[in-house]
Formats: structure tokens, C-alpha cells, sequence
């Protein structure tokens, strides 16, 4: 099963999107936990938007991919550099 390319526009929401409730309100998605994506991957996503996001963060860090999201967040944060 080949894991899907997520859209370039849920990954920079991925590193300005704050989690809007629970345990981790107001951490940028990207700083979410991965134990904290794990039971949501069990107990499942939220729906909407949201559970997208929250399910394209789970497979960006299952296959290793933060360093992709830190290159992004940083860009965001400094404009250019």
C-alpha cells in the first residue's frame, strides 16, 4: 500500500495551525506528540479538516518526515531564510 503524497497546503498548515482543544490546545500541529497521534489513529481522527491534518501529521511522522516540517516551519517563522 503506497502512502499518499500529502497536499503542499496541509503541510504548511501543518506548521502554522494551533490544535484547537484537549491536552495539547494551542500547540502548532507539528509539535503534537507522536503518542498523542497514535490513539487517535486508534481511537479515531476527528472529523473535518482537522482530522485530515491530523492524519497526514501521523503519516509524515510514521515515515520519518519532520525534518521536511521543520524546514517548513522555519521558513515560516523567518520569512525567507
Amino acid at each position: 500500500m503506497e502512502t499518499p503524497v500529502p497536499d503542499p497546503r496541509q503541510l504548511v498548515e501543518l506548521v502554522t495551525e494551533r490544535m484547537p482543544f484537549g491536552k495539547y490546545q494551542g500547540w502548532v500541529l507539528k509539535d503534537l506528540p507522536e503518542p498523542y497521534l497514535v490513539w487517535f489513529k486508534q481511537k479515531g481522527f476527528p472529523g473535518g479538516h482537522l482530522g485530515q491534518l491530523l492524519q497526514t501529521l501521523y503519516e509524515v511522522k510514521l515515515n520519518g518526515l519532520e525534518p521536511l516540517l521543520e524546514e517548513l516551519s522555519r521558513r515560516h517563522r523567518g520569512g525567507s531564510g
